[in-house]
C-alpha cells in the first residue's frame, strides 16, 4: 500500500506527465491521444512506473518503444515542472496499461454464460 507521500507525488507526476504529452512530446505521438491512466511511486520516490492509454489503439507496442527511446527528455521536461515540490526526480519507466481492454474481455465472457432460472426446492413445496 502506497503512503500518502507517494499517493501525492504519483498525482503529481500524473498530471504534469499529462501536459508534457500534450504540450511538449507531440511529435513522439504523432497525433495519438495518450492517457497517463496511473503512476506508482517507490517508497524512496526513486522510480515512478507510468501507465498509458492509446487512442486510436494502432500501434501501441511502437508508440511505447518511441516513449521509452525518449525517456531522458521526457525526465528532463518533467524535472521543469517539479523542481521546486522534489529534490530528486524520479526515474521513468512506461508500461501500456490494459485494463479497458481485459475489462472489455471479461465482458464478452460474461455475456455468453447463460445461467437457467432456479428450480423451486422441495422444501419450499412442503411448507
Amino acid at each position: 500500500m502506497e503512503s500518502k507521500r507517494q499517493q501525492k507525488v504519483g498525482r503529481q507526476i500524473q498530471k504534469d506527465l499529462g501536459e508534457i504529452f500534450q504540450q511538449d512530446a507531440k511529435h513522439l505521438v504523432n497525433g495519438t491521444f495518450v492517457t497517463i491512466t496511473a503512476v506508482r511511486v517507490s517508497p524512496d520516490l526513486g522510480i515512478a512506473r507510468a501507465y498509458l492509454s492509446f487512442l486510436p489503439e494502432k500501434n501501441k507496442l511502437f508508440l511505447l518503444e518511441t516513449i521509452k527511446e525518449n525517456t531522458k527528455f521526457i525526465r528532463q521536461k518533467l524535472a521543469e515542472r517539479v523542481r521546486h515540490q522534489l529534490r530528486i526526480v524520479p526515474h521513468l519507466q512506461f508500461y501500456i496499461d490494459d485494463t479497458a481492454e481485459y475489462a472489455a474481455k471479461m465482458d464478452l465472457l460474461f455475456a455468453d454464460i447463460v445461467i437457467p432460472p432456479a428450480q423451486p426446492d422441495e422444501e419450499e413445496e412442503t411448507n
